[in-house]
């Protein structure tokens, strides 16, 4: 079995070597856990507005493994945020294949994959940038709150 701290690791580059990832970013990297979050989305804690997968012993169990955005209680306003980002990005959620949105009180959306270690760090870092292009929509219900 494939090492999944150095999965991460090597995650965590690559999504550093994006020509996107700029000043703004952060990645919080826990070993077998990763959030990527933008500075202004009350992150610093892990409980704000993020991006996340994490691979841990049921994940290995069941082969399956998250990729997935929340909207924790560090977000001010988090069910309002959560209400409006919804009306903004909701329809164009539903139409990724494989993702469904999360009805609970912090989860936004959410897409699970085959535990397979083959490209591994490519395919999460391609459904990390597919999450990312809901990044203005964030920044707008933001600054509208």
């Amino acid at each position: 079995m494939k090492d999944i701290k150095c999965v991460f690791r090597n995650l965590e580059q690559m999504l550093q070597q994006a020509n996107w990832f700029d000043e703004g970013w952060g990645i919080y990297n826990r070993g077998n856990y990763l959030q990527l979050y933008k500075l202004n989305w009350f992150n610093q804690n892990q409980g704000g507005i993020h991006f996340e997968t994490f691979i841990e012993a049921p994940q290995i169990k069941q082969k399956l493994f998250p990729v997935c955005m929340h909207v924790e209680e560090d977000c001010p306003s988090q069910s309002k945020f959560i209400r409006q980002f919804m009306e903004l990005e909701g329809e164009r959620i539903k139409s990724w294949k494989g993702y469904k949105t999360l009805g609970n009180s912090y989860g936004i959306c959410q897409r699970t994959l085959p535990l397979n270690f083959k490209n591994l760090e490519q395919r999460i870092f391609e459904e990390f940038n597919r999450l990312r292009v809901l990044e203005s929509s964030v920044e707008q219900v933001l600054l509208k709150l």
